[in-house]
């Protein structure tokens, strides 16, 4: 995507995100890491509905973690521009899967340019749904999130909606579709990526605060429908992937 014009109060790197309601993203796969079940980093491309790369998300995994946490180790990922400035950061807390205990609800700080903090994404208890609260750089609370029962997740798209304060109204989604029963579909499909969509009218930082939000949510979602199966069929497909796609991002 060209780089666009300097917009008034937009924080650099940010303006990409003025005049689109879409993102889509999708996660490089390295051969090598995937089989060796070792992923020492993530990449992924952030492009807009017009398939055009907006921006590259790298997150660097310690190798202590990354074996003993898997999805539930904290991390820092840095969101890059098409001509390389850093112009997101995440920073992940260790938390694990289980959303019934207050010490385990997940937290992201979101901040842009790095060194300055534009919000935070917060998980926070409910009985049945996962939820989380978007909050402005002060803490207040901005906009929600809520997920689906995670029950009959491996079945379905995965949609959560966003929502106003007094939940009345869905202003946006984060979606990760279902590739199908097997793996054979994501393979053909190349369907390892999800999407996120919100109004073109939404303040670019939380655009950007969504952002992160679906990180957060990806990376939780796959720690909650992972648990308990050492040898889940995602680590299946994702080999597959590696296999099949020596760049899986080529249209």
């Amino acid at each position: 995507m060209p780089t666009p014009g300097t917009i008034t109060n937009c924080p650099p790197g940010l303006e990409y995100l003025h005049q689109i309601n879409r993102l889509i993203v999708c996660q490089r796969f390295e051969l090598l890491d995937v089989l060796r079940n070792l992923e020492t980093s993530k990449t992924y491309e952030i492009m807009n509905n017009q398939g055009q790369r907006i921006y590259l998300a790298e997150e660097r995994t310690n190798w202590f973690l990354q074996c003993l946490c898997g999805s539930s180790r904290p991390f820092t990922m840095t969101i890059y521009d098409n001509v390389g400035r850093d112009v997101i950061v995440l920073h992940k807390a260790l938390r694990c899967s289980c959303c019934w205990s207050s010490c385990c609800l997940q937290k992201l700080k979101v901040e842009a340019p790095p060194g300055e903090t534009i919000g935070y994404v917060y998980q926070y208890c409910h009985p049945q749904l996962p939820q989380f609260k978007i909050k402005n750089q002060d803490k207040e609370d901005v906009l929600k999130i809520r997920g689906p029962c995670m029950v009959f997740s491996y079945l379905r798209t995965l949609t959560f909606n966003l929502l106003s304060l007094d939940e009345e109204m869905i202003i946006g989604k984060i979606s990760k579709p279902y590739t199908g029963s097997g793996c054979l579909r994501g393979i053909l499909s190349n369907d390892n990526k999800f999407g996120i969509q919100f109004p073109f009218d939404l303040d670019v930082k939380i655009k950007a605060l969504m952002l992160g939000a679906s990180f957060l949510i990806l990376n939780w979602t796959t720690c909650i429908l992972n648990s308990g199966h050492k040898n889940h069929p995602e680590r299946l497909c994702q080999q597959l992937l590696a296999l099949n796609f020596a760049n899986p991002l080529q249209n």
